[in-house]
């Protein structure tokens, strides 16, 4: 079985949350903070991690409530190809569903957006 989630992020309004730090902490966990920190907070980038965890959390079909969002961290490969990292919760969700993952990203000046595509391994 699969599942998908997708969702779009208007840059403008992600520029203006990642100026409060608490909001940075809450959404983006410590690996993902250090890779976006080593490129200097690209907003585009940071609006399509913001966007590939709502995806994520529409692909298990939990929405919002389905787990931090700082335990679905955008992280990439050293190709550049993005990937999900998970723990706690959204790790245990994920194994539970014995699911494997896939994230596609893609961005323009003015929107993110991302696709997660999960297959469940029945």
């Amino acid at each position: 079985m699969i599942v998908t989630g997708i969702d779009l992020v208007e840059n403008e309004r992600m520029k203006k949350s990642i100026e409060n730090e608490r909001f940075v902490q809450r959404v983006f966990g410590e690996r993902e903070r250090e890779e976006l920190s080593k490129r200097n907070f690209p907003l585009q980038s940071m609006s399509a991690a913001f966007a590939a965890k709502e995806a994520f959390l529409k692909a298990i079909g939990t929405g919002l409530s389905g787990a931090p969002l700082n335990e679905i961290e955008v992280l990439h490969e050293k190709s550049g190809k993005p990937y999900l990292f998970l723990s706690g919760k959204a790790k245990e969700i994920a194994e539970q569903m014995h699911l494997t993952l896939d994230l596609s990203l893609t961005h323009t000046e003015n929107y993110a957006a991302a696709v997660v595509v999960g297959t469940m391994e029945v």
